[in-house]
């Protein structure tokens, strides 16, 4: 899997103050993505064993308290990113326990199998839906269109 960009601080993408990782690959390729150059599998650059260390070691720095890590892009559950994002959130929730994940996707919930619904596991705000141009809403909170839905998975940690 590769990645585009990860910011370490981030209080736009999720509640609170996160780490964002945004992923390459979408089959989505919504009109009016604000994202599009995320859509290559092969955009960015690979994820590796050192950057997956690097965000844990940020979500458990005490010095810029986190409240979780969100997954975007791209789409987190393209199939071909479901393998190296399990292997994270899996570690997160056992090294991290009180911090949550939340992830965006163009899939709806309904529509995800096998080892997407794995992944789905170990999220706890779930963003899903494709953007929708004609119901882009700049009002909307962490939306781009009023179609998207988003689920509350878990009881969210503060």
């Amino acid at each position: 899997m590769n990645y585009l960009q990860y910011y370490p601080v981030d209080v736009v993408n999720g509640e609170g103050v996160r780490c964002t990782l945004f992923v390459s690959g979408c089959i989505h390729q919504c009109r009016g993505c604000y994202n599009q150059k995320s859509w290559s599998p092969s955009a960015g650059v690979p994820f590796d064993q050192a950057m997956e260390d690097h965000i844990i070691m940020d979500l458990k720095d005490t010095r810029i308290p986190r409240q979780g890590i969100s997954l975007s892009g791209g789409d987190p559950f393209l199939p071909t990113n479901v393998p190296t994002l399990l292997k994270l959130v899996k570690r997160i929730k056992t090294e991290c326990p009180d911090k949550d994940i939340w992830a965006w996707t163009g899939y709806k919930i309904d529509e995800l199998s096998g080892i997407q619904l794995e992944l789905l596991e170990y999220i706890d705000v779930l963003i899903d839906g494709k953007f929708v141009q004609e119901l882009a809403d700049p009002s909307l909170l962490w939306r781009g269109s009023s179609n998207q839905v988003i689920h509350h998975l878990k009881k969210t940690r503060k």
